[in-house]
């Protein structure tokens, strides 16, 4: 019988706020949270460190209400690139110990160290020698969700690792009817809020529920419940609760082509005439088409979009059209972008805008025309492209990206809508 992998998931805790105090010893024993911006004591908080969560403070409150549970709090702005270079040093410390480990996202790494036994120790000293190395070298204080596949070593680090002082547990397949299915379901992962209530609303109370149920009653009930066919997210949950998972810690790196290239822009305030509008069309239809071009990419199906501020009364559409000629062109997309958000809007403010291409197809096979020189073009972005990626996005530019409506200048500075 082939024997189970030794697969562990590593989570930092409180990852941003932990990168700063390791930052700033003097904000040691303060607490800490990092949040959209200081000085207007505005935006939302992105991390709270174990102290300040003492005070009710959570991610994702407004940091008006942080502070007026915590008046002394230390309030600091993010550091985005800082944080990706700490979680890299983490990734490389991870693979000091295997050459298996893969980023699951910017605070959690999965990492495979059954090739690994004979040389570290047992699992759990493995483990522990993560946390210590990882803590020396960064600050940055990891649980490790230890068992024999990612999503078992995910919900061991969630619902155990996190919750105790060692900061480790070990999830055996033996032990998932004593400790997992004893669970309620809302404590599965991958299970939201709603869908807890749904399987709860078919008498799935806890997660032995499910995953003694049989696969085949569950899609069933599923499909009876939504009133359309379900079996594909039913098998998921299912084998979720059997700790049923055979995919592979993958440590390579690739990128899978993509099926359309797309961008969005939350707005910094309500746009409500359309130049200023045209002027955001413009920045997305060149972030969009400066990506294509590093894919070799042109796009024949352009899709714009908006939404007003309103969450409670939504306003907005997204629309998409076919354009002559696939095109990677800025200006050629800009151009049908245009036409398209002008035939839908209906003049309602908006504060977010969306543009993508789709239908991609091979840049080297392009229409020549006799009104329009694409070779002309290709070379001219070509050039600008080639001084944004040396210099920087704003070192070149177009004019009205710097008026009060342009957005590149200010989105230069950050990453995922965070400053660097």
């Amino acid at each position: 019988m082939k024997k189970d992998r030794i697969i562990m998931l590593s989570d930092c805790q409180s990852f941003y706020a932990s990168v700063e105090k390791a930052s700033s010893p003097h904000y040691s024993n303060k607490p800490l949270v990092v949040a959209g911006d200081p000085a207007r004591r505005s935006g939302i908080v992105l991390a709270a460190c174990p102290l300040a969560k003492t005070y009710g403070i959570t991610t994702a409150e407004t940091l008006r209400e942080a502070l007026a549970k915590c008046p002394e709090l230390i309030v600091v702005r993010p550091r985005m690139q800082h944080y990706i270079d700490v979680s890299a040093q983490i990734t490389d410390i991870l693979r000091k110990f295997s050459d298996l480990v893969e980023p699951y996202s910017i605070d959690e790494q999965f990492i495979d160290v059954t090739g690994s036994l004979s040389l570290f120790g047992s699992p759990r000293q493995i483990a522990a020698a993560i946390q210590d190395q990882i803590r020396r070298d960064t600050g940055v204080y990891v649980r490790v969700g230890i068992s024999y596949s990612k999503v078992t070593a995910k919900m061991a680090c969630d619902l155990w690792a996190k919750k105790n002082e060692e900061g480790l547990f070990t999830l055996t397949r033996e032990q998932l009817p004593t400790l997992l299915w004893q669970l309620p379901i809302s404590q599965l992962f991958m299970v939201g809020r709603r869908m807890s209530a749904h399987f709860q609303s078919m008498g799935l109370v806890t997660i032995g529920h499910l995953a003694q149920l049989p696969l085949a009653e569950l899609k069933w009930r599923m499909r009876e419940k939504f009133h359309k066919n379900c079996d594909v997210d039913a098998e998921l949950y299912w084998r979720i609760a059997n700790g049923v998972d055979d995919s592979p810690v993958n440590s390579a790196t690739y990128e899978v082509a993509p099926k359309s290239v797309g961008h969005q822009m939350t707005l910094p305030r309500d746009y409500y005439t359309l130049k200023d509008i045209k002027t955001v069309l413009l920045e997305l239809a060149e972030l969009v088409c400066r990506r294509c071009r590093k894919l070799k990419v042109n796009g024949a199906v352009v899709s714009v979009g908006c939404q007003g501020a309103s969450f409670d009364a939504p306003t907005g559409f997204s629309r998409q059209s076919t354009m002559s000629d696939p095109a990677n062109a800025t200006n050629l997309v800009y151009e049908s972008a245009v036409a398209l958000f002008v035939l839908h809007w209906d003049g309602q403010p908006v504060r977010r805008v969306h543009l993508s291409l789709s239908s991609l197809s091979d840049e080297s096979q392009y229409q020549l025309t006799l009104f329009e020189s694409r070779p002309r073009y290709r070379a001219l972005e070509q050039a600008t492209d080639d001084l944004k990626n040396k210099y920087g996005d704003t070192i070149i530019g177009r004019a009205v990206s710097f008026t009060d409506a342009g957005q590149i200048k200010d989105r230069a500075g950050k990453i995922g809508g965070h400053y660097k």
